[in-house]
């Protein structure tokens, strides 16, 4: 049997010291749904959606919920590491939990990416309740989207390039008692974004990763620079060459980054043995994890 861990995040940015409280209090949440998950038995893809849905459904986070306004549109991506199967969808609209969408995607059709209407209308073929757009709508992300549009244009683009930018993209990696490992991604974009802007959240090996021979990864972070250097696929290859050290390869990913893109993020691993890796250049992460071998779960932002 192999050793379940869970690790999770809920966004690499600048959170200011008035959301810090909000974002422990929402990773101890869905930390603690996907880990029962696993504590019972369950799938790692189970407990992934788990962790993620709780998330989504939290407005302390960029997914679902309290995601970034533009014209709200919500991206997900989750892989299944045994067969390699994966479901994503990108912009989509009156959806509260797109990682669930991008799972039924994966589950029930024989395609990986949806996007836009089709994949509303695929959520709304396979019985998935849809919401009001409103439901989406915080006041502080209303006040936030006010004030961007109240800066000057050359302003507000150099925003959506800094890493004080806000980035609440949430995610999770687990390995279940099997050894199976899934990883998923949820986002609702970036501040100030066009629409019609994909990051790499619902990008298969950019934003999610999973491999059952060596382990799995999700991102956040500046999602164009992710997708130029595959992120997430490139930390599930170093960690394949490096004696599968998931805190090396993450470390490795964020340079390769750097280095190619000036870019900046955040970065979650898993190996095959359960061990975890962390990495960001942000300011600060939202980020928590438990594996069988810790007597209580770890939870820092």
């Amino acid at each position: 049997m192999s050793k379940p861990s869970l690790v999770i995040h809920g966004g690499a940015w600048d959170i200011p010291d008035a959301l810090v409280a909000e974002h422990r209090k929402g990773l101890r949440a869905a930390l603690k749904a996907g880990w029962q998950v696993l504590l019972q038995g369950g799938s790692a893809m189970d407990a992934v959606e788990k962790a993620i849905v709780v998330m989504e459904d939290d407005e302390a986070f960029d997914a679902g919920r309290g995601s970034f306004i533009s014209e709200i549109e919500l991206d997900a991506s989750i892989m299944d590491g045994r067969t390699y199967r994966a479901g994503a969808v990108a912009a989509v609209q009156s959806i509260c939990n797109p990682i669930t969408l991008a799972r039924a995607v994966m589950e029930k059709s024989e395609h990986v990416l949806l996007v836009g209407m089709g994949a509303q209308r695929f959520a709304r073929e396979h019985g998935m309740k849809l919401c009001a757009q409103d439901d989406l709508i915080i006041p502080r992300e209303l006040e936030r989207w006010r004030s961007l549009q109240r800066a000057p244009l050359s302003s507000a683009r150099e925003a959506f390039r800094k890493k004080r930018k806000p980035g609440g993209t949430v995610g999770a990696v687990a390995i279940d008692r099997d050894g199976d490992i899934a990883a998923g991604t949820s986002t609702g974009g970036t501040p100030n974004k066009f629409p019609g802007r994909i990051g790499d959240t619902p990008l298969i090996g950019c934003g999610t990763y999973a491999d059952n021979l060596v382990g799995g990864v999700s991102t956040s972070g500046w999602g164009e620079a992710m997708i130029k250097v595959v992120m997430a696929k490139t930390v599930v290859d170093l960690m394949d060459r490096n004696g599968n050290d998931p805190t090396k390869a993450a470390q490795g990913g964020l340079s390769i980054l750097v280095r190619k893109t000036e870019g900046f993020g955040g970065i979650i691993a898993l190996n095959n043995a359960g061990d975890i890796g962390i990495a960001y250049n942000t300011p600060r992460m939202a980020r928590a994890y438990m594996s069988s071998d810790l007597d209580a779960p770890v939870v820092k932002v």
